[in-house]
């Protein structure tokens, strides 16, 4: 391992958002990083498909927990207002639904929701809705340490990072309900309890099936959710660029086919065409499956069996267009549901196949809270909720497009047109995502959030080969743009504790949080 004689140098293989914050944070301290990544760009599942002459965010679409950043930033002496330039949004998405006149606009003002709910349902309702949001910041406020901002919890540490108060307050929240069941007893309007059910998407994962814990996401998105000039993809291309200022060595292009051990210890990784680069840690930036399957070599595996019970999140069917829209006044993000929304995630984890009536979550990119479009043609990104490819069930043809169809003539059915010549689309499957991201069999959140021990089996930064580290979506703490971040800053401060010590047993707690807000 690293010794005085020399800086310990690093291999970071992947440069989505956990492998470029690790890579950051790491050379901060004076290790020597290169950085690894098979495409020509950084940011992993932060896409950008260029369609007709123009880039569409064709992934993350939604930057919110800016403390992660700017926290971190600070740490670095800078900013995030240096490094991007963000427009925070006062109406988070509007929701419409089939047979229902009009929509509803959630706010980041809980008192513009209070009165849009009550508008749109009734008073009642608006206030159960201002109940729900007192038990979410409580349910956040308890939870930010052990599930946020800690390496991989056991039932151990949560006891002991909740104390008392802590267990007293998740007790009284129902943490062992399913997230449908909890919005039950909070919403009578089917409607509303569609609304904030669709957050278990936000990990992959069914209403159905998602523990209740995961109300804490409504808190995170009335703290802000801020659009990114220039697209997301500005996050990572700023994170890489500074990256480089502390001496990170980016190499694109490259592909690591084998992490090399020795005596069952990290010396370093072996590229696609063969070279070798020697180093004294690792830290993997992709999803935890490919080292399971051996795609990183077959001495990995023992260290990497991943229950079969373990089931994989949600994948997407995504069109990325460039195209013309009428009908529905469309904000910057907007969602379109059905009415049986049961069903599309029984189609979906039972049944592994597209849903014949699913949810559209579209992103008009050119728009804000006003409206307003700037010029006829628009970037737009439809995602339809799909199974992961697990080879046996790949999507067929006649499927794929029977669920297009079916899911644009629900857009009309709510008011939307959307018209698009064919070279002004470029449509993503899960065995698309399954081809980009090896291992995750196009399962975009790693392991589904399925119940309440799910965080449990979450892998930590740290693993059973001394040497290697974890970071990214399939990690704890989990996916999503933010998550992804604080899993890259756990990733680097568990190899400095490493380093620094003789002692391995203490888990890493990443400072700030709640006050950060």
């Amino acid at each position: 391992m690293g010794n005085a004689l020399h800086s310990p140098k690093v291999a970071v293989i992947g440069a989505g958002i956990g492998g470029l914050v690790s890579a950051l944070l790491l050379a901060h301290k004076g290790l020597d990083v290169t950085l690894f990544e098979a495409s020509d760009t950084p940011g992993g599942k932060i896409r950008q498909v260029h369609v007709d002459g123009v880039g569409i965010d064709s992934g993350p679409t939604v930057f919110t927990m800016r403390w992660i950043f700017d926290q971190m930033l600070a740490e670095l002496g800078s900013s995030l207002e240096s490094l991007l330039e963000l427009e925070p949004l006062g109406i988070l998405a509007r929701h419409a639904w089939v047979g229902t006149d009009g929509y509803l606009d959630l706010h980041s003002d809980k008192t513009l929701s209070f009165e849009s709910i009550a508008q749109f349902t009734n008073k009642q309702e608006a206030v159960r809705f201002l109940e729900f949001c007192k038990q979410t910041q409580t349910l956040y406020n308890t939870l930010e340490k052990p599930y946020i901002r800690s390496e991989k919890p056991d039932v151990i540490s949560m006891v002991k990072d909740l104390g008392l108060g802590g267990l007293s307050a998740l007790g009284g929240l129902g943490p062992f309900s399913s997230l449908w069941q909890s919005l039950g007893k909070h919403f009578h309007d089917p409607r509303l309890q569609q609304l904030f059910g669709r957050y278990a998407t936000y990990c992959g994962s069914s209403p159905w099936l998602a523990p209740a814990t995961l109300m804490l996401i409504a808190q995170v998105e009335m703290d802000g959710v801020w659009s990114v000039r220039g697209g997301m993809f500005e996050v990572a291309r700023a994170l890489a660029a500074m990256g480089q200022t502390y001496g990170v060595t980016l190499r694109y292009g490259s592909t690591c086919e084998r992490i090399m051990l020795k005596n069952g210890q990290v010396t370093g990784v072996c590229l696609k065409g063969g070279e070798v680069f020697a180093s004294d840690y690792v830290v993997f930036n992709g999803d935890v499956n490919a080292l399971s399957q051996g795609l990183l070599g077959e001495e990995l595996r023992p260290s990497f069996q991943i229950p079969a019970l373990r089931e994989r999140s949600l994948s997407a069917y995504t069109l990325s267009m460039h195209a013309q829209s009428s009908g529905f006044p469309l904000v910057r993000h907007n969602v379109f549901f059905d009415n049986d929304y049961k069903s599309e995630f029984t189609d979906i984890f039972q049944n592994r196949r597209l849903p014949q009536s699913g949810t559209v979550y579209l992103c008009a990119q050119d728009r804000d809270d006003s409206g307003l479009q700037q010029t006829p043609h628009e970037r737009i990104l439809c995602l339809i909720n799909a199974p992961s490819d697990d080879g046996f069930n790949t999507l067929a043809q006649p499927e794929i497009e029977k669920c297009e169809l079916s899911r644009l003539q629900h857009l009309r059915q709510c008011g939307l047109e959307i018209q698009a010549k064919p070279h002004q689309i470029i449509r993503t499957l899960p065995q698309d995502f399954a081809r980009l991201f090896p291992g995750s069999q196009g399962a975009l959140y790693g392991q589904a959030t399925h119940g309440w021990t799910s965080a449990f089996h979450r892998p930590s930064a740290k693993t059973m080969i001394p040497g290697l580290y974890l970071t990214g979506g399939s990690v704890h703490p989990g996916p999503g743009v933010p998550m992804a971040a604080m899993s890259g800053r756990i990733a680097a401060a568990r190899l400095m504790a490493d380093r620094d010590s003789t002692s391995r047993s203490s888990r890493v707690v990443i400072s700030g949080g709640i006050s950060m807000h």
